[in-house]
Formats: structure tokens, sequence, C-alpha cells
């Protein structure tokens, strides 16, 4: 049988076939422990090695890398010219056209005060250009981060009621989130983050895409009282509860432009040469919604507007930090989530656009950029900031060559701030929330979970579970119970490693799968198992059990064959690792086995794991020197030429057992 059970293929191969004279296995170097030690912490923590760039250099050379790689503007910036400062100039422009409609919308998203959408857009992006290592990154606010904050602080405090102590709050949650990628970033721990699977992404991005649109809602119907809660079902009764508060003109203009927002976007997804019109339509809508709001006097007919929006470069806040009271756990707790998630987001959205231009993004470097550019911003009134998809997107069709379009864009945002802030009293609410509800519909990605669905039935359960958490539990609680059920996965394949059984490809030395190929058969005499994942202390149990059911459904097969099972030959070049409790399973195994009558010999073990079974005197009491083998086919030849008739080997047992 399989190791899923089914009844496997039982013809086999001729034993007697020649084959390659066996290698003995070669003991590895000794190491101290020292050395070892050095080689797991660089494999772990330092997997690019960035040492390597000094080595054989000067002490001056070695003092110019090692500022070039803490601030990569400096390695960049030697061969900027004109020429690719025209092209970040247009596309700096281009995205800041759409920074200042979105980071406006996003600040409502977070329940704070627009205002602190365009500041995040302008001093951010400035640390980031000095830190980060992204050509196409554009930052600044973005939706997810934006509502989670958001959700997460006003579960405890109304921003609505006490917005100064809400503001606190959030600038506190950001000076955490950026400590915390920091720390990521200088430790070297970014494989947090990749709990936060492909599958668990897509399902989470998507439900927050639904709650945020739904949310607007309240923007695009003209309703004044609405729900706090971030779940379908309270925001959909507030939305059917409140039909006396709907304003036809709010819902008029609303739908109005959002039609028009959608039209653009797809223009631009159709036509990727004309980026531009997608860029550009939110500030456009905004400028034409504005007129029409000034015009008509919209908050005489029921559409509310902005307000006063007050005008200079951001001020400080580091009064306004606060690290004691009853809310610390709240703001380390958000700093934490909404640091994850943009994290996250940023890195992603980096690494996809340098695989498009074919330059590398370090890892570790973004962690730090990102969470130096919070822990600035959240001095100079901003909130969590990291690299936005749309407008990196944007930045990237438009034709950007370096970080240094961030500049422009936060140059363009310091005019905004400066001189043109009046202009947008007038600015209807509704505007913002099509803005935000054509930006969300891109994270909404379809064709990737049918993906999923074809690839991997659990990874699509586990986005599932994501989306569906999201839109109708909570946002971080949606999140938090999907990186659960794919921390259970991992759990399930470590515990419950996968054996296969072996067997020979005719005519060849090679050994297969024989559940895989067809063609494979069963050596008379052996059961070749491979154990597909390192041997520790939680799977053992299973992995002792699971073969000597193996063993046992191996010697009911055989009872009309010429050989019974006599050797028992584990691969092993699969198992990367084995602790203390995996070195047991073998002392234990080969007992079971020798009151079975069957040899057990070893495959291909590495270095780590022969050493430790040495170490632990297997090696010597328990599996003989002459039965490590370097391959299978080795394995079996050497091994053939002892194999006992039935009678011979029950007779040879029935000592074992009376012994």
């Amino acid at each position: 049988m399989d190791s899923s059970g089914s009844t496997m293929q039982t013809h086999f191969v001729d034993i007697n076939e020649e084959a390659p004279e066996a290698h003995p296995v070669a003991p590895p170097p000794k190491q101290s422990t020292l050395h070892r030690l050095k080689v797991w912490i660089k494999e772990t923590f330092f997997p690019d090695d960035p040492l390597r760039l000094f080595k054989g250099q000067t002490l001056q050379r070695k003092l110019i890398l090692g500022a070039q790689y803490l601030f990569p503007v400096l390695e960049w910036g030697q061969k900027y010219n004109l020429k690719l400062l025209k092209s970040d100039l247009i596309s700096g422009i281009t995205i800041a056209s759409l920074a200042i409609p979105q980071g406006i919308s996003y600040a409502k998203l977070a329940n704070v005060p627009p205002i602190l959408g365009l500041y995040s857009s302008f001093v951010p992006p400035l640390v980031y250009v000095v830190l980060g290592s992204s050509k196409d990154l554009a930052v600044g606010p973005v939706s997810i981060a934006s509502l989670v904050m958001g959700s997460m602080l006003q579960d405890e405090v109304s921003p609505n009621e006490d917005p100064d102590l809400f503001l606190k709050l959030a600038l506190t949650s950001t000076l955490f989130a950026g400590l915390f990628q920091a720390a990521l970033g200088i430790l070297r721990l970014g494989f947090i983050i990749d709990f936060l699977s492909k599958a668990i992404l897509l399902g989470f991005m998507a439900g927050s895409a639904v709650i945020v649109a739904l949310q607007q809602l309240k923007s695009i119907l003209g309703i004044t009282h609405f729900t706090k809660n971030m779940a379908i079902i309270p925001v959909m009764k507030s939305v059917f509860h409140k039909t006396d508060e709907w304003s036809w003109q709010t819902i008029l203009m609303g739908f109005s432009f959002l039609i028009v927002l959608l039209l653009a976007r797809h223009v631009s997804k159709k036509k990727p040469k004309l980026f531009w019109v997608s860029a550009g339509a939110p500030l456009v809508c905004v400028i034409i919604s504005t007129i029409l709001s000034f015009a008509i006097k919209a908050q005489h007919h029921g559409i509310s507007v902005i307000g006063k929006l007050p005008k200079g470069i951001n001020p400080p806040s580091t009064d306004k930090l606060i690290f004691n009271g009853t809310h610390l756990g709240l703001v380390i707790k958000t700093g934490f989530i909404t640091g994850i998630l943009s994290l996250t987001e940023g890195i992603a959205v980096g690494r996809t656009f340098a695989a498009l231009r074919n330059y590398r993004v370090d890892g570790n470097k973004e962690m730090m950029a990102i969470g130096l550019m919070n822990m600035v911003g959240c001095t100079t009134s901003c909130y969590v900031t990291t690299g936005s998809f749309s407008r990196s997107a944007v930045n990237n069709n438009a034709g950007a060559k370096s970080a240094m379009s961030n500049v422009i864009m936060s140059l363009a945002v310091m005019v905004t701030l400066l001189f043109l802030m009046p202009l947008f009293h007038y600015t209807p609410n509704v505007i913002l929330g099509a803005i935000i509800i054509t930006a969300v519909i891109g994270l909404i990605d379809i064709p990737a979970a049918y993906l999923l669905w074809k690839i991997d039935k659990f990874d699509f359960l586990v986005m599932l579970v994501a989306f569906f958490g999201v839109i109708f539990i909570s946002v971080q609680y949606g999140l938090a119970i999907a990186v659960g059920l794919s921390i259970l996965k991992l759990l399930l394949q470590i515990t419950r490693p996968k054996t296969v059984m072996l067997g020979n490809i005719p005519g060849t030395d090679i050994y297969r799968d024989l559940h895989h190929y067809k063609e494979a058969a069963r050596v008379p005499g052996f059961l070749i198992l491979r154990i597909e994942a390192p041997i520790n202390f939680v799977n053992i149990t299973y992995l002792h059990e699971r073969i000597l059911r193996w063993v046992e459904e191996v010697e009911e097969d055989n009872i009309l064959k010429d050989f019974s099972l006599q050797f028992m030959i584990l691969e092993m070049s699969a198992v990367s690792t084995i602790d203390t409790s995996g070195v047991s399973l073998f002392k234990e195994l080969n007992t079971a086995l020798q009151h079975k009558g069957v040899e057990l010999a070893l495959v291909n073990p590495l270095a780590e794991v022969l050493v430790k079974l040495r170490k632990a005197d297997v090696g010597h009491n328990n599996i003989r020197d002459d039965y490590l083998f370097v391959t299978v086919g080795e394995a079996v030849t050497s091994l053939s030429s002892t194999l006992k008739t039935p009678t011979v080997r029950e007779e040879a047992q029935e000592t074992v057992v009376e012994y």
C-alpha cells in the first residue's frame, strides 16, 4: 500500500542484475561547536552574506561600501544624471496627482484628520529615498493599513468624541509599527512576515477591499450616523436602517464620479500605455467635484464637504506620543499588526516590480527603510506608511528610473501643502469615498484565487477563511484565524511527514516512488522507503508507527514470493536535520526490526544527521558501518548477496527471539 492507503502494484525486478560497485559513506570532517554555530547563524540570518562585499578591500573602500550598503542613495546617486531626472520628474508628478487625493481619502479611512494623509505623503518618501533599495516603490498611506489602524483604535476610543486622544494613539501606534519593522530588519528576522502566505494575503486583501468599499456607502449615500463595526452585517444594517438619511444629491454625485473613475481604471487596464488616464482621474474628479460643490453651495443641499484644511508643511508631533496610561497595550498591538501588514505589502510590491525590471531588492534594507520612515513620520504628524501597489504601478508605467521619483512626488505634495490647501475646502466627502472604492477594487484578485483552487485546495480554504473572517468577524480576527490555519497546516506537515516506497526503474539503477512511477518495480526481500522531512521530537512516534506499518503491509504482500522481507532501506537525502529524539528513533526502530528478522540500512544520510547518529553511538551498535550507503542502487547490490531463503530466515528469526 502507498502512504494514502491505496494498494501498491506488486511486480518485482530481478535482483541479480548487475549494478555499480558500492562506495562507503565517508564520515564528515570534524567541526567544532563554535564553527557549526557560526555556520548555522550565517545560513539562518545572513543567506545573502553581505560581508562578501568587503572581502579583499582596503579600509577606505570598506568604509565606502559600508556607507553605500546602509544608504543606497550613495551608490545610485553618484551615477545619477539629467536624463534619469527627466524620467523621474514625469513619473513623480504623475504619482503626485494620484497621491494627493488618495492621501486625503485614506486618512479619512484611518479616522484621522484628512491633512495627515498629505503629511504622510511628504516626509516618509524623503526618508525612503535615502534608505530604500527599490526603484519603483511609491511611498505613502495605503488602504489596508489605514483600515486596520482606524478599526482597531476606534474599538476603544471614538474618533468623533475624542479626536485628540485618537490622533495621539494613531501617531504612537505608528511609532511602534516603525520600531517593530526596523527591528526586524536590523535583527534580520524578516522570515516572520513570511507567515502571511500568498493565500492569506489574497483572502485578507479581498475581504478588506469588500469592507472598505461597503464602508464608503456612508459617503456615497450621504448617511450621517453609521456603525463603527467593520463586519459586513452591521455595515449593511446601517445602510438599510438609515434610509431616511439618504441624500439623492449625494448619491447622484457619488455614482456619477464613481462610474468615471471605474471607466478610467478600465481604460488603463486594457491599454497600459494609457496609465495616465487612471492616474490622473482621481485628481481631475476632485477638482471638478470641488468646483461643482462650490458653485452649487453643496453643503446647503445635503452634500458634506471636507472643510478647512490647515496650510503649511508637517508640524512636529513628538508631544503627541504617549507611553503610559490604559491605552499602551492597544497602541502596541495596533502598531504590531499594522507594521506587519504594511511591511508585507511594501516588500511584496517592491519585489514584484524589481522582478519585472531585473534588479534586486534587499528585504532587510526595506524593513529598516520602512521602519525608520515610520519612526521619523510619527514625529512629524504622519501615520503609518508603506509602498503602495497602485501608486507603484503608476510609477513604474510612467518610466521611473530611481527612487528620486519619490522626491518629486514629495515636493509636489509640499507645494500643495504650502499654497493649495484652501482649494480643498469645498471638496465633497463623497468623491473621497468614490476614490477609495476604485482603489480597493484592484485588491480583489479573482484569477489568483482560481489558480489557488487549481494548485492547492488547502491554500484555497485558507484564502476563504481569511476572506470570510474579515467580512463577517473583523479585520484583525479574520487575519488571525487564517494565520492560525496556515500554521496548523505547517504543524501537520511537520508532525505527519510523508514516507514513500521506492521501486527500481527496470534496466536502470534509479529508484523512484512506486505510486508516482507506474513502471517502477519492488525489489524482492527489500522494503525501500524515503523519508521526506526532518526528524524531530514531534514526529518520531508517527514515523515509528508508520514505518512498522509499512513492514507489516509488505510482509503480508510477500507471502507467495521467493524472498520474504529481510532488509529495510531508508533513503535519507531529504532528512535535512535530526534532533536528540530523532536519534532515538533509529535505535527503537532497529530493535523492533531485528525482532522481525529485518536489517536496517541507511542511504545518503546528510552530514549533520550522520554526525549525530555516530555521536549517539547508534552507528556503532545499531546500524553497522557496512549498512551505510551512498545510493539505493549500491545498497541493493551489496545486500542482495546476503539474502536468505524463507526457511533460513525463519530459523534465524527464531534464534533472535529465543535469545
